[in-house]
């Protein structure tokens, strides 16, 4: 059986990957936005601008969308941000999913090759 916990910082393996993103300048919304995930996103994408407002953030989305209003507190974060945040779908931006790949800086939108996009009508 494989130990899951970090060897110095004793977080499990999982939240290790995402605190070595992090450290990257990269986040990651990969299940449906709620309000928890939401309230993980704002707090990731301020404290990347405060450590350094001229550096690019990083938002990989696999989602297949969710709440309205936690998703607009996201986008709103976004636009708050001094920095850019370039936004790359993956696998599957859907409904919330894709308007945040959207609301990403003009000209630092992108997908992956096999990345799936849905839009639809309010």
């Amino acid at each position: 059986m494989t130990d899951m916990r970090g060897a110095s910082s004793g977080l499990n393996l999982v939240d290790s990957v995402y605190e070595r993103l992090l450290a990257e300048r990269i986040i990651f919304l990969g299940s449906q936005v709620d309000d928890d995930i939401a309230n993980r996103l704002c707090a990731q994408i301020l404290l990347l601008s405060a450590e350094d407002p001229t550096k690019d953030i990083h938002l990989y989305i696999n989602s297949p969308g969710g709440s309205i209003s936690a998703g607009m507190a996201i986008y709103d974060t976004m636009v708050l941000a001094p920095c850019d945040v370039a936004t790359y779908a993956m696998g599957m931006a859907a409904s919330m999913g894709e308007f945040l790949l959207a609301a990403g800086t003009k000209g630092k939108r992108y997908a992956l090759p096999h990345a799936r996009i849905l839009m639809h009508q309010p």
